[in-house]
């Protein structure tokens, strides 16, 4: 199962061009992520394990990012969704695969939804006492085994 966080945009998150700006599109996958993985007690989502709070045993290190627009992200009331699995599981890290797009409309004629952008980001799990890439744990390869599908396709890779 993909995981779907609705991700409010904010009037601030346009630029001169009154789309939403390369830098904010990456604010919000980080925002869904944090929502998806870290626990809290807010979070709706099983996959919220990874504690992030000051002095806890695990940080999480962005190694890579890689974003790629496919539309202009005008700003508008609505949320739109960033759905996010997990693209591939390593000894130390997960890559986090993400496409933000428009809320799916319910019905059997319903238009297909408009991807805004597809990206990528590299965790690694790292140990805060030793400030070293840590393995990931049973429990993080158990709970996360579920969300584990193909890596999102660039296309525009050269």
């Amino acid at each position: 199962m993909k995981i779907e966080i609705p991700v409010h945009l904010r009037w601030s998150d346009m630029d001169a061009y009154g789309h939403v700006n390369n830098v904010d599109m990456l604010r919000l996958l980080e925002i869904a992520r944090i929502e998806a993985f870290w626990v809290s007690d807010q979070s709706k989502h099983h996959t919220g394990i990874l504690d992030a709070s000051p002095g806890s045993a695990t940080a999480t290190f962005v190694a890579r990012q890689e974003i790629e627009y496919v539309a202009p992200l005008s700003y508008r009331q609505e949320p739109v969704t960033v759905e996010l699995w997990i693209g591939h599981v390593g000894g130390a890290s997960i890559d986090v695969s993400y496409r933000i797009r428009d809320a799916v409309s319910p019905g059997e004629h319903a238009p297909e939804p408009v991807v805004y952008a597809i990206a990528s980001t590299t965790l690694v799990m790292v140990d805060t006492a030793s400030n070293r890439p840590r393995r990931l744990t049973p429990r993080e390869r158990e709970v996360w085994a579920d969300f584990v599908y193909p890596p999102v396709d660039f296309k525009h890779r050269r």
